[in-house]
């Protein structure tokens, strides 16, 4: 049976999904921030015989995210999105939402897959990291951390900006490390969607200048110590497995792809 939760069924909804914390950023993120009753947010799950909840479909705007540990009634949750006229976007774990793509194929999907890993642990090999030379940013920073992802060319169309990235601090969802080199910004890493549970890390980079000196390494384990302090399990996309390699020397392993679907 598929039907709305409600906050009547948060206790359970999160003793589904915190199983796989990392897996389920977004969810756990969207639903500790909005809740159940929302216009813009809606969550179904879909309860087996038993009366267990085994699958959960999450809607925030227009995208859909759904999760399941297990088999579920994938047409089911594939109707809820063929009658919504809004459904432009489905993203989540490629082997929960490669099973929705026959029930959706007059829909004109598209689809781009990235790696999707996770540190639960950070390697021995990051306890000889040097890490005393890595600052937190505070809000004052924002200016400067948005100036140095500007002027990479990876992250030339960032859409970040200094408003939002201080807003990002002082909510809690976000923190950024950095190490500064002759009196300016060289290298940072950050997190987004930070939750509860897990917080994935982004805008791991190093000014074209200061490269090869381990600084995104530092940045990365200063980071990520401290968020794997707090019990928080941490995640990040990757498309070039040459960068993967660098994150797996830290503690990351990838947990499968990251699928973002788009709808016309």
């Amino acid at each position: 049976m598929i039907r709305r939760l409600t906050s009547a069924d948060h206790e359970v909804c999160f003793n589904l999904i915190k199983n796989q914390r990392a897996e389920n950023l977004f969810i756990i993120g969207d639903i500790e921030a909005y809740g159940y009753e929302q216009e813009f947010q809606k969550v179904w799950g879909e309860f087996d015989d038993t009366g267990a909840l085994v699958a959960v479909l999450l809607k925030y705007e227009d995208n859909y995210i759904p999760y399941a540990p297990g088999d579920f009634d994938v047409e089911g949750f594939a109707e809820i999105l063929r009658k919504d006229p809004t459904l432009k976007m489905m993203s989540g774990l490629k082997q929960v939402t490669e099973k929705f793509e026959p029930y959706l194929l007059e829909k004109n999907q598209r689809k781009r897959q990235t790696y999707y890993a996770k540190c639960t642990k950070l390697t021995t090999d990051t306890k000889t990291v040097d890490v005393s030379i890595v600052q937190q940013a505070v809000p004052d920073d924002a200016e400067d951390l948005i100036v140095l992802l500007n002027s990479i060319p990876e992250f030339s169309n960032n859409k970040m900006t200094v408003e939002r990235k201080k807003r990002g601090f002082e909510e809690g969802v976000s923190r950024s490390f950095f190490i500064k080199e002759d009196g300016i910004m060289v290298s940072t890493a950050s997190t987004a969607a930070e939750n509860s549970l897990s917080a994935m890390v982004v805008s791991v980079a190093t000014h074209t200048n200061y490269k090869k000196k381990g600084h995104a390494t530092k940045c990365m384990v200063k980071l990520c110590s401290q968020l794997l302090s707090e019990e928080k399990e941490l995640c990040l996309f990757y498309d070039n497995p040459a960068a993967g390699a660098i994150y797996k020397q830290i503690g990351f392993e990838d947990i499968g792809f990251w699928m973002m679907y788009t709808y016309q």
